[in-house]
């Protein structure tokens, strides 16, 4: 019952189309970035509390309870967390639980929703572009030690920066995106 509320819980907070990470290569590298930011020990475990509190910095409350409820049917006997391989099968349950997946489906125009609903997290004021103040402020909220350091999130910034105007637009942020290289667990 308490993994239902929780899932409830969820489906109330992630109702945009950026949930739904329909692309097989991107969701792979997306999901592997978001269990690497959950996992801060880097042991190739998430526990329930790396979880609840990435969620909670990221301004989505959930009950510890209900989350540990939600995960624990996907954590392997003799570990305390889940592993990268665990965190997938949680994401694809969700996934089908909250919207009904489809992989067939409009799979183009998910990639590029997925997209714009990635950008918009950076892009802060809404402008179309997302400033090295913009991004600081997101890995900051995530806990990354690039947060606290305006010069390296400049660097960050010129090297997908392509017309050289100190922001990146939603093209370069695309062309970035496509040239990720998933990470082997």
């Amino acid at each position: 019952m308490e993994a239902a509320a929780c899932k409830r819980s969820l489906s109330r907070r992630a109702s945009s189309a950026s949930f739904r990470l329909r692309c097989p290569s991107l969701n792979s590298v997306r999901l592997r970035r978001v269990f690497d930011i959950f996992d801060k020990n880097h042991d190739g475990v998430i526990t329930v509390q790396e979880i609840h509190q990435a969620l909670t910095r990221l301004g989505l409350e959930t009950d510890l309870y209900d989350l540990e409820s939600t995960i624990k049917s996907f954590i392997k006997p003799g570990h305390i967390g889940i592993t990268y391989e665990g965190f997938v099968s949680l994401h694809q349950s969700l996934d089908q639980t909250l919207f009904g997946l489809d992989l067939e489906e409009e799979e183009e125009e998910e990639e590029e929703s997925d997209l714009t609903e990635a950008f918009k997290v950076f892009d802060e004021d809404g402008d179309g572009f997302i400033s090295a103040q913009e991004l600081q402020a997101v890995l900051g909220k995530l806990g990354l030690p690039e947060g606290k350091e305006i010069g390296r999130v400049e660097q960050m910034i010129c090297s997908v920066d392509q017309n050289h105007d100190g922001r990146v637009d939603f093209f370069e942020f695309k062309n970035m995106m496509a040239g990720v290289v998933v990470r082997s667990s």
